[in-house]
C-alpha cells in the first residue's frame, strides 16, 4: 500500500516563543509539550495589588506560617469589603494573553475559595460539606468571566490554566524545571510550603508534564510515518512514545512520597466543581454576568492532555456508556490549542490507520502493545491513588470533576486491558510480552474485585453512574 492522503499537518511549535505575548499561554510544542510556552507569570501589574493582597492572605497557612483568611473564616467578608471590581483594569492589558492567563488563575483561586469556604469550615469539624455559597459576587464574577474568555477557558478553576500547570514558579530561574526548584504561586491550604502535601500534589503533575515534549514529538512522528508507510520511522516514533510514558509513570509514582494520602482531603474541598456536586444543587449565579445559575466541572488531573493524546493516537476505543459521556465532556476543560491537537491526532490516527499498521508487523505490534501497557500502568496507578487518597478517606460520592468516584476510572482502564488482550491474541509470540499480559490478567481480576467491593460498600451500580 502506498502513501495515504492526509489532512494538513497540525502546527506543533518547535520554538515555544516564550516572549510572544500575542499568543495564548498554552500551545503544544516539542520542547515544552503541554506545559505553557513560558514560565507562568507570578507578579501582577500594580492595578491588581488588592487582588494580590487578598490571595497572599488567603491560604489556611500563609507563606510566613501564620493562619490565613481561610483558617479564620474571614475570606468571604474580606472579598465583599475590600475587593473592587477590576474589570476596567483588565481592559488595559487584554492583548497580553499570558497575563490574562495569570489573572484567570488568580481569579479562579479566589472564586473557588469564596464559594467553598463554608464547606471547608464544616469539613474541618468532621461534618458533611453541606452547601457552598450559591452566588459569586460581581467583583469576582465579572473579572473571571472576562479573563477566562480572553485566555480561552471556562470561568471556573481548571487543571492546566489555573490549579496546576500555570501555578508554579522557579525558585532559582537558572536551575530550570528540576522538581526541587519548583514552588507554588497560589495555594489553598499549606501549599506555599514546598514540602507540604498540597505542593507535592500539584508539582508532581508539573514534573510529569515536563516529559510531554518527547511524547508529542513521538506522536507526530507515528502519524507522519504511518501515512508514508515508513516502518522504521513508525517504530522509532512508537519507541519515543513508550520512552516518554515510562518517564511520566516513574515521576507519577513519586506522588506517594510527595503528597500523603491522609492529607489530600484537607485541601481537596477547594478544588470541587459545581456540576454534579451536592454543594451546588442548582448551580451558581454569577452576579453581573448571568442571573441564570451556571455550572462547571471542577479541577481534575483527568483533564491533563497526555493520556488522552495516547488514547487518540493508539485508537483506544471507549465503551458507549454514561461514564464515557463524562470523559467526552472533560475534553472541553482544556486549553483550546491542546484540545485542537488532540482532535487532530484522533482524526489523523483514524485516517492513516495507526492500529492496523502496527498490527501488520510483529515488531511494530510489540511496540504498540508496550505503549498500551504504559497507558495501562498510568491508569492503574491513578486507580490506586483514587482508592488510597479518596475511597479510604471520604464517603463523598463524586470526584472533584463531577465523575462517579468508584466507577469512572475503571471504565477507561478496562478499555485499555481489552485492547491489549485483542492485540496479544493476534500476536501471541510477541517477544517480551508474556509477563506483561500475565500482569494484565492479574490486574483485571484485582480491579473487578475492588470495584465490586466499593460499589457494595457505597451502594452504587458497578456499570454506570447512579445509585441503586
Amino acid at each position: 500500500m502506498g502513501p495515504i492522503q492526509r489532512p494538513v499537518s497540525f502546527g506543533v511549535l518547535e520554538d515555544a516563543r516564550p516572549d510572544d505575548t500575542t499568543l495564548p499561554a498554552f500551545m503544544v510544542s516539542t520542547t515544552r509539550g503541554f506545559l505553557p510556552r513560558q514560565e507562568p507569570i507570578v507578579q501582577l501589574p500594580k492595578e491588581f495589588d488588592v487582588l494580590e493582597s487578598i490571595l497572599t492572605r488567603m491560604p489556611i497557612k500563609t507563606a510566613d506560617g501564620k493562619p490565613g483568611l481561610l483558617a479564620q473564616g474571614k475570606l468571604g467578608e474580606t472579598v465583599l469589603s475590600q475587593l473592587p471590581d477590576l474589570s476596567d483594569a483588565i481592559k488595559e492589558y487584554q492583548e497580553d494573553l499570558p497575563l490574562m492567563n495569570a489573572l484567570y488563575r488568580d481569579y479562579s483561586f479566589l472564586a473557588s475559595a469564596y464559594l467553598l469556604e463554608p464547606c471547608h469550615e464544616r469539613h474541618v469539624k468532621g461534618e458533611a460539606y453541606g452547601l457552598g455559597r450559591q452566588r459569586l459576587p460581581a467583583n469576582i464574577a465579572r473579572p473571571i468571566a472576562k479573563v477566562a474568555d480572553l485566555a480561552g477557558f471556562k470561568p471556573f478553576m481548571e487543571y492546566a490554566g489555573s490549579y496546576a500547570l500555570f501555578n508554579y514558579r522557579l525558585e532559582d530561574p537558572s536551575q530550570g524545571l528540576d522538581y526541587s526548584n519548583l514552588r507554588l504561586i497560589r495555594a489553598f491550604e499549606h501549599g506555599l510550603d514546598p514540602t507540604s502535601s498540597e505542593a507535592g500534589f500539584v508539582l508532581i503533575h508539573v514534573e510529569m508534564v515536563k516529559q510531554s515534549g518527547e511524547l508529542v514529538e513521538g506522536a507526530v512522528r507515528v502519524t507522519e510515518s504511518c501515512a508514508t508507510r515508513d516502518r522504521d520511522a513508525f517504530d522509532a516514533g512508537l519507541m519515543s512514545v513508550v520512552t516518554a510514558l515510562t518517564k511520566v509513570n516513574k515521576v507519577m509514582n513519586d506522588m506517594w512520597t510527595k503528597s500523603k494520602p491522609g492529607e489530600y482531603t484537607n485541601f481537596r474541598t477547594f478544588i470541587f466543581g459545581i456540576t454534579s456536586q451536592t454543594m451546588f444543587p442548582n448551580g451558581v449565579v454569577y452576579e453581573g454576568v448571568s442571573e441564570e445559575p451556571l455550572s462547571f466541572r471542577g479541577e481534575s488531573g483527568a483533564n491533563d492532555s497526555m493520556i488522552p493524546l495516547c488514547d487518540n493516537l493508539l485508537q483506544i476505543t471507549m465503551p458507549e456508556t454514561p461514564l464515557t459521556d463524562i470523559l467526552k465532556d472533560f475534553r472541553s476543560y482544556r486549553p483550546g490549542n491542546h484540545r485542537e491537537f488532540l482532535e487532530w491526532t484522533a482524526e489523523e490516527a483514524n485516517n492513516v490507520g495507526v492500529k492496523d499498521f502496527a498490527m501488520g508487523d510483529a515488531s511494530s505490534a510489540a511496540l504498540y502493545l508496550h505503549a498500551l501497557d504504559e497507558v495501562r500502568d498510568f491508569r492503574w496507578r491513578h486507580w490506586c491513588f483514587t482508592r488510597e487518597y479518596i475511597l479510604k478517606q471520604t464517603r463523598h460520592p463524586t470526584a472533584t470533576g463531577g465523575s462517579p468516584i468508584v466507577t469512572w476510572l475503571p471504565n477507561q482502564l478496562l478499555a485499555v486491558l481489552d485492547l491489549m488482550a485483542e492485540v496479544y491474541a493476534k500476536h501471541e509470540e510477541l517477544p517480551g510480552c508474556k509477563d506483561l499480559m500475565d500482569r494484565v490478567a492479574s490486574q483485571r481480576k484485582s480491579l473487578k474485585m475492588e470495584v465490586e467491593h466499593y460499589c457494595k460498600e457505597r451502594a452504587v451500580l458497578s456499570n454506570g453512574n447512579g445509585n441503586k
